[in-house]
């Protein structure tokens, strides 16, 4: 290796963590003016091990300040991914005095002589604003007699019947259960028997309400992460579905198999919990990797980083509904100036040099009569990611193959493909950071979220054609100094 891959690969924009293994965002929650993001943590390795629940906290879900490990192993087994939520009233009885913080997560017991691990759900509760932690001796306050995977509760309150409404992935279903005080819980339902993908286990839920755009109206959506499956090439990805709930009972819109991201690199992610209603939105974090190659990523010294964290809606879009993704607001002050690129006609090639840490590119595409047309991210002169717009096919496709280091995994050589409705105007967001590009296409209605590992982030980005013309416009938000 002929660079620095610590220094080279770590992000500018995205969390990770400043030494060793991270995976899943756990317990994400806003409290008293900062954003909480725990993750599942290996403090003794770069690869997956032994979990405890890492944690930082953030003004801006930018910036992120690493804290102390918040929850350890113990005798109930390793802690496994979970939620964590204000209890503003009480319900709980921890918090007598003022409201405070709790987090409900997975203990995880290996298995012994040939049994099987068992899985329980199990509660933490901290009064000084999530630095410390007391176990509650009654854990664990779940568990099953008879489901091995049984896992990752997502708690919220749900006001119109005055309980916490808990979603768990167990097995290839969604279970929801209710409780008036996180302790004591009742089974409600199962969700996904013969709908959506089973080409996994199914993890990390996720369910909440978004408005619908231009309406008054709400739908529900309960997102669901998909395990890996050697026999797909897709590694792990995401899910969703909209439809409602009851309070018991979540029934979908949809039987088919909706994703959340066409990318190889968005896991596991789920939203913040107690956003201000005046603040109004749900906002959301992904795990940047994939299950098939998380462990061999060229990073040394830690592994993985997060997304950044983006604000979900609704769209209709003709008799369905698709959810949609766009980066914080907060993402623009770390932003000083932009390069313009002035409304053109482009034949063949429009490169604009920018030699940044990371830039962030919006970019308006018309179709004059190109049979394929795009961008090409020039991280240096040998090394390049590629994102085209094939106007016979109507597909988006997003090559790696020369972006840098890429001999970790096969599957990471393979395009990531998305269809659309058509690429006559397309409209693109593109942050590029040290190992990672976001791309969000039609105002968020497609994200496609791919790592890359390149010797640099960015020296120049071009608009290319073939057999035909386009017109472009747009311009590259460039670093503050």
């Amino acid at each position: 290796m002929t660079v620095n891959s610590l220094a080279t690969y770590r992000p500018k924009l995205h969390f990770a963590p400043k030494e060793n293994w991270m995976n899943d965002p756990n317990g994400m929650v806003y409290f008293q003016g900062e954003y909480h993001l725990f993750f599942q943590y290996h403090p003794d390795g770069t690869t997956w091990g032994p979990m405890h629940w890492g944690h930082a906290v953030s003004k801006d879900m930018i910036t992120w300040e690493e804290l102390d490990i918040a929850l350890y192993p113990d005798e109930h087994g390793t802690i496994f991914s979970g939620s964590a939520v204000v209890d503003w009233n009480n319900t709980s009885g921890f918090f007598p005095e003022e409201p405070g913080l709790v987090a409900i997560f997975t203990h995880h017991l290996d298995g012994i002589e040939e049994k099987p691990p068992v899985q329980t759900q199990s509660l933490a509760f901290s009064h000084d604003k999530g630095r410390t932690w007391t176990k509650y001796e009654g854990n664990p306050v779940l568990g099953h007699d008879t489901k091995v995977d049984f896992r990752d509760p997502k708690v919220f309150w749900y006001k119109e019947t005055k309980k916490w409404i808990m979603s768990l992935a167990t097995g290839q279903t969604i279970t929801f259960y209710s409780s008036p005080n996180l302790i004591d819980w009742k089974f409600e339902s199962e969700f996904g028997e013969g709908i959506g993908s089973h080409d996994g286990v199914w993890e990390c839920p996720d369910l909440f309400t978004l408005k619908i755009e231009d309406s008054e109206e709400e739908k529900w959506v309960l997102i669901v992460s998909i395990g890996d499956n050697p026999e797909f090439d897709r590694g792990s990805f995401t899910q969703y579905f909209t439809g409602s709930f009851d309070g018991s009972t979540f029934t979908a819109d949809h039987e088919s198999i909706k994703l959340l991201d066409f990318g190889k690199d968005n896991y596991a992610g789920v939203s913040f919990s107690d956003i201000p209603d005046e603040d109004g939105r749900r906002i959301y974090l992904g795990w940047m990797s994939n299950w098939r190659y998380a462990n061999q990523v060229p990073t040394e010294g830690w592994r993985s980083q997060m997304t950044l964290p983006r604000e979900l809606a609704v769209r209709k879009v003709g008799e369905g509904y698709k959810v949609i993704q766009r980066l914080v607001g907060e993402l623009n002050s770390y932003f000083s100036e932009k390069v313009d690129i002035d409304e053109c006609i482009v034949e063949r090639t429009k490169t604009v040099k920018v030699e940044e840490s990371y830039v962030d590119l919006t970019l308006n595409l018309e179709r004059v009569d190109a049979e394929q047309f795009g961008i090409t991210v020039h991280h240096t002169k040998e090394q390049y990611t590629t994102i085209t717009f094939d106007s016979v096919k109507n597909v988006l496709v997003l090559d790696r193959k020369k972006s840098g280091q890429i001999d970790f995994s096969d599957m990471f050589l393979l395009d990531q493909e998305v269809k659309l409705e058509n690429t006559d105007n397309v409209q693109l967001r593109l942050v590029v950071d040290s190992s990672s590009l976001e791309l969000l296409v039609n105002d968020g209605e497609y994200s496609l979220t791919s790592l890359v590992y390149p010797d640099k982030a960015c020296e120049a980005i071009s608009i290319h054609t073939f057999n035909g013309t386009i017109k472009a416009a747009g311009y590259v938000s460039i670093p503050c100094n």
